[in-house]
Parts: structure tokens; sequence; C-alpha cells
């Protein structure tokens, strides 16, 4: 089905130590419910089901409207969802869990807005962009999953040189979204590679080396990046270059954030 897609809505999460031409993944697509978003992250490749069932798609809606934004989340333990603070600033978000295509899931919940935990500095400071869902808990099947998070005693690893494996249902090059995940294998490079094509990022900020025009783009917001040995959740996507091409993608992370995953939740490894 085609995707009506209306002006792209900016969240206000761009701070001003935001690096120049960074496009941080605010730029949430608006989509109407009637229609199915299609598309594809740039570059990537359509995942087989189940291959990565941490995965969950937003719909991020304010009450009286049948229009919304969308972005990514992950499954970090029955009951809790970590994703970006700039997904968590609508009255209510509908997720989708259990199958590649994000906006018909094997499950959905609806979940308000007093069940989102955002960074306390996040707006103020970048490097921050991050947030929680409660949830009901769900049942783990092979398609609903968790992933583990870094242990404590990584929350210095930098992680530079690990592949890991990015997906989302974003994408803006051919103006549309993607209908099926789509996911991309990429390296983590060090903070100071990333400045090279930025001028600055914060040292909470995670990049990714583009390579063959693989980026996440708008849409991607709040998705997982996840190491592809012993699989751990390292980033929360939250930036891309300015066309979703050319420069180093990224997102926050989480081995920053532990302790105050662990003081929300009750997660630790």
């Amino acid at each position: 089905m085609k995707l009506f897609l209306l002006t792209l809505s900016v969240v206000l999460a761009l701070v001003a130590a935001s690096p120049t031409g960074l496009n941080r993944t605010s730029h949430l697509p608006q989509v109407t419910f009637s229609e199915g978003p299609e598309g594809r992250i740039v570059n990537g490749y359509t995942a087989d089901e189940g291959k990565a069932p941490y995965i969950v798609g937003l719909f991020l809606r304010n009450d009286g409207s049948n229009s919304g934004a969308v972005g990514a989340g992950t499954i970090i333990a029955n009951n809790w969802i970590l994703t970006a603070a700039h997904c968590l600033t609508t009255d209510y978000v509908e997720i989708n869990y259990g199958s590649n295509k994000a906006w018909n899931g094997a499950l959905k919940q609806i979940v308000r807005r007093e069940n989102f935990i955002s960074y306390p500095d996040f707006g103020s400071r970048a490097g921050t962009d991050i947030g929680l869902i409660r949830t009901d808990p769900v049942t783990f099947t092979d398609l609903i999953n968790k992933v583990a998070l870094p242990s404590m005693s990584e929350q210095s690893d930098r992680f530079q040189d690990t592949w890991v494996l990015v997906c989302g249902w974003g994408g803006m090059d051919n103006g549309n979204l993607a209908e099926l995940l789509q996911c991309m294998d990429v390296q983590i490079i060090s903070n100071s590679e990333c400045e090279q094509s930025y001028g600055s990022v914060a040292s909470t900020d995670l990049c990714t080396r583009p390579v063959g025009g693989r980026s996440t783009c708008g849409g991607d917001s709040g998705g997982p990046m996840v190491t592809q040995d012993n699989p751990r959740l390292v980033g929360v996507i939250t930036f891309g270059s300015g066309d979703c091409h050319s420069g180093p993608s990224g997102g926050t992370r989480v081995s920053d954030y532990l302790g105050w995953i662990r003081d929300n939740t009750g997660i630790s490894y």
C-alpha cells in the first residue's frame, strides 16, 4: 500500500551541542494510520522473520489525532523497552511486538506517557537521548524475546571495531518508510573518527562507519544496535548523516547508562 507521508515533524531533541551536519533522527516521519508504511533502511537488507525478536515497532501518538510518528525500541525485560528519549514526547505509544512487519505485530500494547522515563539531562546535554517504557509483561516466544545489556564490568568499554547488527523500519531515500524490517551490519568506530565528519560528538555517543551508503535514517529512532558476537545491546539509534548516506550513523552508548537503567528497572548484568 502507498504511504501518505506528511511533513517531517522535528521533535525538539536537538540540543545546542549537536554538531553541524548531524541528523539526529528526531526527524520522526508523520504517517496516517489508514495506510501502511513502505520503504527501507538505507541500503540495508530485508530481515527474515525472527532475526531480531527483541525489536519492537513504535507508533507515537497524541490524543485526538489520527496520525503520529514512528520509531522503534528494544525489549530488555518482559516489561521494559529501551528507546530514544525523543520518541517519548507524545501522549501514548502503540508497541508492536513479534513480527518483521512493524505495524502488524503479533502482539500490540498501548502504553501512556506516565510509563515513559527519559534520561533527566535529555534536551539540555548532547548524548543523553535515551529513555525507557514500562509495559505490561509479555510472554517470550521465538518471535518476542529480550536482548541482554552489557555487563556492569563493561561500563568503560567503547566497543571500538566491534561489528553490530542495526535494524529498523525507517529510511527516506525513496520518501517512504519500511514495511518489512531492514537490517545492516556495520562496525563501531572511535569518536575521534566520527568527529572527522561532524566536528564534535558527545563521549556518550556511539558511531558506526559508513560503508556502501548504509546508514540509519528518520524513523529508525530508538532502534537497537546489537553486537554480533555474544549479542548485547550497545547502542540506541539516535542519529545519521544529513542525507542518510554519506556520514557515520549511530546512537546513545548504552554502556554509559547501565547504572541509570538498573536504578529505574532493576535490570543489571
